[in-house]
């Protein structure tokens, strides 16, 4: 009976090393709003041909960070001159957005402590953000490569991927 109980206790050890562990529940980064970014020196792009936005990232701002999320300070400027700046991120790996903090266009960054993560939808608030993951920021649930390809794939205009 103990050569039986040996041989279950085997299997049973040898059967729960070969299982994967769970991985372990995703930790986002702890992160703040960059405190030097720019207006002016952006690398702009077009979503949608016919908005009259202007849509541009600070490239020094690009950042895939080790939590897996898409960091990056976004400038929206109108035809009349009107200015946006967010500071948000993609996690690919969710499709989700969220919007840490938006410029006072003097100086400093309005953060909100309910800033929540959104899914990403070609309808409503997240619409742009949605363009922007599938035009270039993401590859499939994985950020694209590199910030200097994301900003490539992003200015290429691939303007199928965004609808």
């Amino acid at each position: 009976m103990l050569g039986i109980a040996s041989a279950s206790l085997a299997v049973t050890t040898a059967f729960a090393l070969n299982q994967p562990e769970e991985p372990a529940p995703w930790q986002e980064s702890q992160v703040s709003p960059p405190m030097n970014f720019s207006t002016e020196a952006v690398a702009d792009f077009v979503l949608d041909p016919q908005s009259s936005m202007r849509l541009g990232i600070d490239p020094k701002t690009l950042t895939i960070d080790p939590d897996g999320v898409v960091r990056y300070v976004l400038v929206a400027k109108s035809s009349q001159g009107a200015l946006n700046v967010l500071y948000e991120g993609i996690r690919c790996a969710s499709a989700e957005v969220k919007v840490y903090a938006r410029w006072d266009n003097v100086s400093s960054w309005n953060t909100s402590g309910k800033a929540e993560w959104e899914p990403l939808a070609f309808r409503g608030t997240t619409r742009r953000a949605m363009q922007m993951a599938r035009g270039g920021v993401c590859e499939g649930k994985v950020p694209n490569g590199t910030p200097a390809r994301i900003l490539r794939a992003l200015q290429s205009g691939n303007t199928e991927l965004t609808r």
